[in-house]
């Protein structure tokens, strides 16, 4: 069942276009398009997947299409916990998922300014410092080395990490901190998060969260990036 929230959220979008949850997440024959094969998604995403303000539920617009699509099978296959996302994915096919991803990520739409971070001077030069240099002490790369310079993503698989509330960032770096998130084999974002402290991740979030989005917005291809990237990756090979 899902929760009570959700379920109205669902059901208040799907009533105007004359939908139920079921027959929005079906993969069948759809004559009116891709809007209504997505309404639950833009129901708890935001409009077009711009996401909603309090920060609970990500942006997924203009994410690349593959780091979209691993997550849709994360979430069906139970590699990500959040069970309103197993339950509309549960019963769809790789190729469905495919043309979902491919859609939020082909839409262009503004980013709102960021967020004042409201924390000390020092935490949010302790998250800059490792999001651009990394911990070399501690064998902890720059974030920019596997998510690009411009912190955008680098297609087809990374994703940006600008222009996500501070809160959202905190929730998902704790979650592969403690195991509740995982990625494909090698799973690399979980051994660099193990080397993390909790005033880490507080702090790379904040610092993340508080810088504008530059235009372009989209992600780099591979072939951009100064270096390799530092570790393998499973869910980028």
């Amino acid at each position: 069942m899902l929760p009570t929230r959700i379920r109205t959220a669902l059901a208040a979008v799907l009533a105007l276009l004359g939908l139920s949850v079921a027959q929005a997440a079906a993969p069948t024959d759809d004559p009116r398009g891709m809007t209504t094969r997505v309404a639950a998604c833009t129901a708890c995403h935001g409009k077009q997947g711009r996401a909603t303000p309090d920060g609970y539920f990500p942006r997924i617009a203009g994410k690349p299409a593959g780091y979209l699509y691993q997550q849709l099978v994360n979430f069906r296959d139970g590699r990500r916990q959040y069970r309103p996302m197993t339950h509309l994915l549960d019963h769809l096919s790789d190729d469905y998922l495919r043309e979902i991803a491919e859609h939020f990520a082909s839409l262009e739409v503004p980013y709102p300014p960021p967020a004042t971070p409201g924390l000390a001077v020092a935490v949010l030069a302790q998250g800059k410092a490792l999001v651009l240099k990394g911990d070399a002490t501690r064998e902890v790369p720059a974030c920019i080395r596997c998510h690009g310079e411009a912190m955008t993503g680098v297609a087809p698989a990374i994703p940006g990490l600008l222009g996500l509330p501070r809160d959202y960032l905190n929730s998902q770096l704790g979650a592969w901190k403690t195991g509740q998130r995982h990625a494909a084999a090698p799973d690399c974002m979980a051994k660099i998060t193990a080397k993390l402290t909790s005033t880490d991740i507080t702090a790379v979030a904040a610092w993340l969260a508080a810088q504008p989005v530059p235009v372009p917005s989209k992600a780099v291809e591979r072939s951009a990036l100064a270096q390799p990237l530092p570790m393998d990756c499973g869910g980028v090979q």
